[in-house]
């Protein structure tokens, strides 16, 4: 779909909170600890990230880039999920489960050789409240703990002031700002296309419109530890900034990037094919216990013309979704039918995908007053003592998925609405999220296992700069996840939330269309891997270059 937002605070390798193991049906794939140190992999991201900034940005793109810049206290394992030391070498628990005490290393370094200490996580918790930073898209998740307390130089305890379910996983997972880079505040606003952590990696340079190159940076505290064998094997990582999926697969063949990893089926399907496929470059389709983004066409509710339910409604059912993944997908994605992927647990069986009904659409918006009283084919209504034409502009950042806005608009037209489909660039398709200047936008979400919707779905989050743009405000949507975000018996939670999946998708806030059965991705020769996927992830920060 479009460009992709995260609906989580981390990356998908950090935030999931449920703790499984593989199924028989899916191999387990380790790392290799032999693999060889060094290259340059070229990879590629569809759009610049419209800031770096750690706490400002909430774009999937800039995420990527933090992933590998910035550390957090703890890891996840990608096959168990398990939680395993990273910053902090060991950790407790209260009894009460409201006392987290994280005991720190003390050899960690920031890219600039400033030392880290228990002052820099601190800061990082009391940062996402400080107003200047505008992180209202992280503070739905950390509103439970009530404070984090500094021990000694390498020890710190988060206090929560509720049960919320995900307290120990936020505070885990918290990304590590140092102090004396971010504490400026005015300063590091500017900081858009600088990052500085204790990742893994160090952001050595950033050309607009053209690429991010990251380097292994040689003082990384864990880069000896055990569980490092065989992770993080390139020497540099070169993300280049490429729009046109088809591109991006001519760039592959030709050598010029050594992974594309969002293959669209389209392209998995029609486009990776020819002599050099299997030979030099490529192509896989793995299954595995990923969460898989979900894209939608969003309505902006604030708006007179997306109030009314029945307007939604008679929307969704002139997306003929069964035509486009056949046509455009081969069959390779699910209809979505609520505010979450099909696959999830969360997902209630009770919903049913809206079917396209152009006739049950027409009734949808005559029942709402929407008809054409001057017979030119666009249907019309009297808002405010004026006739207003049914016209809207979608917003869109991602030209590839043009076919699928042209076959929707089409429908529309057919039905007596007009859409007009408007193409921006990633940072100000953001920027007018953020400023909720919009009708209608093409975009798809990032998931977690464990579903916490308050991020997007709560009326709290239906402020500028916050997550839910769509202006989706019910207070019995509100009082549930409330309660469910402090449940702790998992089994009820998850019954309370299908209850929450149920009334969101009932009032149609989006248009929901697909999420991919697989994950798609293709390489060059030169890029070698343990295997086609782990568990919860593909793995590709255990893949290197064959020497």
């Amino acid at each position: 779909m479009s460009n992709v937002l995260n609906s989580a605070i981390f990356k998908i390798l950090f935030g999931l909170s449920l703790s499984v193991t593989a199924s028989s049906s899916l191999a387990l794939v380790n790392a290799n600890p032999a693999a060889p140190f060094g290259g340059n992999v070229y990879k590629s991201l569809k759009a610049e990230p419209a800031t770096l900034h750690p706490i400002k940005s909430s774009d999937l793109y800039a995420s990527i880039i933090q992933g590998y810049v910035m550390d957090q206290m703890l890891i996840r394992n990608v096959n168990t999920f398990e939680w395993e030391p990273r910053v902090a070498t060991k950790w407790e628990i209260s009894k009460d489960n409201k006392v987290f005490t994280f005991h720190l290393r003390n050899d960690v370094v920031f890219h600039d050789g400033k030392p880290l200490t228990a002052d820099d996580i601190k800061f990082s918790f009391d940062a996402i409240f400080e107003p200047k930073y505008q992180a209202e898209n992280l503070r739905p998740y950390y509103e439970g703990i009530e404070k984090v307390e500094v021990v000694d130089p390498y020890t710190i305890k988060a206090y929560a002031k509720d049960n919320y379910f995900r307290n120990f996983d936020v505070i885990a997972g918290l990304t590590i700002l140092p102090k004396h880079i971010y504490s400026d505040v005015e300063k590091s606003n500017k900081m858009n296309k600088e990052l500085v952590g204790c990742g893994p990696y160090v952001l050595e340079s950033y050309e607009k419109g053209q690429k991010i190159v990251l380097k292994k940076f040689d003082k990384w505290f864990a880069k000896n530890d055990e569980y490092s064998k065989g992770l993080f094997n390139f020497e540099r990582i070169t993300y280049r900034f490429v729009k046109d999926d088809n591109v991006q697969l001519e760039m592959l063949k030709k050598g010029e990037l050594d992974v594309h990893d969002d293959l669209n089926p389209e392209q998995f399907e029609l486009k990776a094919t020819g002599p050099l496929w299997g030979t030099s470059v490529f192509k896989v389709k793995a299954e595995n216990k990923s969460p898989k983004s979900y894209s939608f066409y969003g309505w902006n509710m604030r708006k007179d013309l997306f109030k009314d339910l029945n307007v939604r409604l008679g929307l969704a059912h002139l997306l003929n979704r069964d035509e486009m993944n056949k046509k455009f997908r081969f069959g390779f994605s699910y209809p979505v039918a609520g505010p979450l992927y099909v696959q999830s647990e969360y997902t209630s069986p009770a919903v049913k995908p809206i079917l396209f009904n152009p006739q049950k659409a027409q009734e949808l918006f005559k029942k709402a007053g929407w008809v054409d009283s001057d017979k030119n084919g666009i249907l019309d209504k009297v808002i405010n003592g004026q006739k207003v034409d049914f016209k809207f502009t979608l917003l869109h950042s991602n030209k590839d998925f043009e076919k699928y806005h042209t076959m929707y608009q089409e429908e529309l037209k057919k039905a007596g609405v007009i859409m007009d489909v408007k193409y921006v660039d990633w940072s100000s398709f953001a920027k007018n999220l953020d400023e909720q200047n919009f009708d209608a936008v093409s975009l798809r979400w990032s998931a977690a296992v464990d579903w916490d919707p308050k991020q997007i779905w709560h009326s709290k989050s239906a402020v500028k700069g916050g997550s839910n743009f769509a202006g989706f405000m019910n207070p019995e949507v509100d009082k549930l996840i409330d309660e469910a975000r402090v449940q702790p018996d998992r089994a009820k939670r998850l019954k309370m939330l299908r209850t929450v999946y149920e009334k969101i998708a009932e009032q149609a806030p989006y248009a929901f269309l697909f999420n991919d059965k697989f994950d798609f991705y293709a390489h060059t020769k030169r890029v070698q891997k343990p295997g086609d996927t782990m568990v919860y992830d593909i793995g590709s920060d255990f893949w290197w270059i064959q020497p």
